[in-house]
């Protein structure tokens, strides 16, 4: 059965790879859980050191200062102010010693006892060997801690969600291999959410935080196309 309501997913637990995961898969999502009054904690096991899409602008060099302080922004837009960073080298999460992380998450499971864990499917949603990694250490730490009833769920988007991604934009513009955006059918999903008005634009404030990541996305789209496509929410059962 999917829900729609993010009030019915309790207390939320986020882990992600790299600054701006959390906010283009659960930014909505996880300001709705707030507003209701619900605790969000958001992980990110990166400081995202070697994503820097214009090295003139935002060199390598510091670019993990660039991106914590950008994280720091978009967060407070959506109002999380729990948040902890891993410190695994960004590109490098497939050599971290994956019995380390999970343990090490196991622990913030155990520590927040969220009644529902955001994260990422086997497929990483853009098949990043660092977003595959965080999936897999999330899943064990889950099945390690997680308590009774509390539920773990991937990211995902729906087939027309993906139909109409491919028709702006080339796969191999977002997706690290040759593959189409991972779907699931919305009467499948075990959450599926749809932000529009004040909801979409706090979203869309928050991702505008994390300009080094941003920028050429929204430029290739143009705001309204961009908007579109982060409307929707989408999350399944393992």
């Amino acid at each position: 059965m999917t829900t729609r309501d993010p009030t019915a997913l309790g207390t939320i637990l986020g882990v992600w790879a790299h600054p701006d995961d959390e906010a283009y898969l659960s930014a909505g999502t996880m300001a709705a859980a707030v507003d209701a009054g619900q605790r969000v904690v958001c992980v990110t096991a990166t400081r995202g050191e070697a994503g820097s899409l214009d090295h003139e602008r935002w060199p390598p060099a510091t670019l993990a200062s660039v991106r914590e302080a950008e994280l720091d922004a978009c967060l407070a837009v959506l109002g999380v102010r729990e948040h902890m960073w891993l410190d695994y080298p960004d590109g490098g999460c497939a050599d971290v010693p994956a019995e380390e992380a999970a343990s090490r998450l196991a622990e913030v499971v155990a520590d927040v006892q969220p009644d529902t864990v955001l994260t990422f499917g086997p497929d990483g949603m853009t098949w990043h060997p660092d977003h595959i990694a965080v999936s897999e250490w999330t899943t064990t730490a889950f099945q390690q801690a997680g308590a009774d009833g509390a539920r773990l769920l991937y990211a995902t988007k729906t087939p027309e969600w993906g139909e109409a991604f491919l028709a702006t934009m080339q796969a191999d513009q977002v997706m690290m291999a040759d593959a189409q955006p991972p779907s699931t059918p919305a009467s499948e999903l075990a959450f599926h959410g749809r932000f529009e008005g004040p909801e979409l634009h706090r979203k869309y404030k928050a991702l505008l935080c994390q300009r080094s990541q941003v920028e050429s996305l929204l430029a290739a789209m143009g705001e309204d196309v961009y908007r579109k496509f982060l409307a929707e929410e989408s999350f399944r059962l393992p």
